[in-house]
């Protein structure tokens, strides 16, 4: 029997959606099993947009369904996560309604196929929106305070893409070139969907991509001028792509070989060096001093929520208690290996201030230290240190360029 057009996209979709909710993992993780069987590029994206969309507006798309049932679906029932897809495709994608009914059906049979059905065309009927803002879950709300309010909108769409210039004076003509906007020296925005690979300039070697936010920490070590950086955790490489650019004599050092390829790669790409070293960080032993140590954190990520919706319903205070012991280690082993004048620059692609301000408080007690604040002429226009003399971004900041990502950072020195 041949299958209904698109039916295979709708169910790594379900898979994508299950693995993400039930199992906790990633959609990074659960791609390779939910995509399997899934041909051509285009069906493949489609597969990510309606989990991912559904993943964004997960609460808004539960109380809709909630509306038109007499009794709560369980928050795991197959018909639950099949509405989900469908409405995502309705609501966010633009998918006629007869397309959605004729895939979003076939993943159900029985009961459950005349529910969804039912439920459907009652909130089609309806003509049911969605709020102009994502609803955030709540226990996600409760962990952000104000925060959760002020980034909400920056959560509407997946982002952009931002590069990272090899060299920091060709941002205004590459922006020109390539149709983008610069928002900081060494940055250019591209149009979200640009095919990075096809770009004319991708084999030139002449930039990478790195969201803004990301490209901040390295640009706080400022000119490396041949002293000595190590970039702890370095893989796939960003940071170390950009302090190597900016004259340091980088030390990159990560434990995960293939996520360490990639760094090779972009290294070759760009013809900028390094010295790489597969290692883990809690036993590693430096052979030599640096002059900079830049720890971008393991962390929950939960700052990547825009470009990954899986984090708002997977990162619970399970998640945030095992990262934040990791991140002392680290920082432990870190401030170890600093000499006199040594700087330290810790980030986390983190909203949780656990691993974050908390993080920062603690080195303070911790160690000693001398902290060195962060000042607004180091930042992207329109970004500003906190009183401490850290960095938050999130999401809802430079709402109107495109947004970021959130990250925390903060700087030290050894006296």
């Amino acid at each position: 029997m041949a299958k209904t057009p698109g039916i295979l996209a709708r169910r790594a979709a379900l898979k994508l959606l299950d693995a993400v909710l039930r199992r906790g993992e990633t959609l990074e993780q659960a791609e390779n099993a939910a995509l399997k069987g899934v041909d051509g590029a285009a069906d493949r994206a489609l597969a990510r947009a309606i989990a991912g969309e559904s993943l964004r507006w997960l609460t808004d798309l539960d109380e809709a369904i909630d509306s038109a049932t007499r009794k709560r679906l369980p928050d795991d029932a197959k018909a639950r996560m099949v509405l989900r897809l469908m409405l995502a495709q309705a609501l966010r994608l633009d998918t006629p309604a007869h397309a959605v009914i004729a895939t979003g059906l076939d993943l159900l049979g029985g009961g459950p196929r005349r529910l969804a059905h039912g439920v459907f065309s009652t909130l089609v009927k309806r003509e049911t929106k969605l709020p102009d803002i994502p609803a955030l879950p709540a226990d996600v709300r409760e962990r952000w305070g104000d925060m959760a309010e002020a980034l909400a909108p920056g959560l509407v769409d997946p982002p952009e893409v931002d590069l990272a210039l090899k060299n920091r004076d060709e941002a205004s003509q590459r922006a020109l070139d390539m149709g983008g906007v610069s928002l900081a020296p060494g940055h250019v925005r591209l149009p979200r969907g640009t095919p990075i690979e096809m770009l004319p300039s991708f084999d030139e070697g002449a930039w990478w991509v790195q969201d803004l936010a990301a490209q901040i920490p390295p640009r706080l070590l400022g000119q490396g001028n041949g002293k000595r950086a190590l970039d702890l955790c370095a893989a796939p490489g960003g940071k170390t792509l950009a302090l190597a650019a900016r004259g340091w004599t980088v030390t990159a050092l990560d434990m995960n070989g293939r996520r360490l390829n990639l760094l090779r790669d972009n290294l070759k790409r760009t013809r900028l060096e390094a010295e790489i070293v597969k290692a883990n960080a809690l036993t590693y032993v430096p052979a030599k001093r640096f002059d900079a140590i830049l720890l971008d954190a393991p962390c929950t990520a939960t700052g990547t929520c825009r470009r990954h919706p899986d984090v708002l319903h997977r990162i619970g205070p399970r998640q945030i208690g095992e990262m934040v012991e990791l991140q002392r280690e680290l920082i432990k082993q870190a401030v170890g290996w600093m000499e006199p004048g040594c700087v330290l620059i810790y980030a986390v692609c983190s909203l949780e201030a656990e691993e974050g301000e908390e993080q920062a408080k603690w080195i303070d007690q911790a160690f000693d230290l001398d902290p060195l604040p962060i000042t607004a002429d180091e930042l992207p226009a329109g970004l500003e240190p906190t009183e401490e003399g850290w960095l938050r971004t999130h999401p809802g900041m430079l709402r109107e360029a495109g947004g970021l990502d959130g990250f925390f950072v903060a700087r030290w020195r050894k006296g």
